[in-house]
């Protein structure tokens, strides 16, 4: 005889996969403006990092709003995306396969700035 707890972990995902969907595409109907995304891993030194970033990105081009994780991020990544009205997005940074060593997954803010420059110009 089958284990029963399968049954019900395998109906548990499948109800959650299809909540994650509806979350993704109910957040992508109110856009009506360009923004900017930095996913990053919850561990301190990507905060911290992420932090700084946020800040950079604020100061240059206070118009758009930045949004920090707004969804569970990858496990070890750090990436800064463009999200435009229409629906498509331009990747600013990606951290997620660079390194050892460590510090080479985070940008420069001037390096991100310097790219969002070049996507909003």
């Amino acid at each position: 005889m089958a284990p029963r707890g399968r049954k019900r972990k395998a109906e548990a995902a499948m109800v959650a996969a299809a909540e994650k969907q509806e979350k993704l595409a109910n957040s992508g109907e109110g856009m009506e403006e360009t923004t900017v995304v930095i996913e990053h891993c919850t561990s301190r030194v990507y905060g911290r990092n992420a932090a700084a970033l946020s800040q950079a990105l604020r100061l240059e081009a206070p118009e758009l709003p930045v949004k920090v994780n707004p969804t569970k991020p990858r496990r070890g990544s750090f990436e800064v995306t463009l999200l435009r009205p229409d629906g498509s997005s331009a990747e600013l940074w990606t951290g997620i396969k660079k390194g050892p060593p460590r510090k080479l997954k985070f940008p420069e803010p001037q390096e991100v700035v310097e790219e969002l420059k070049k996507y909003l110009s």
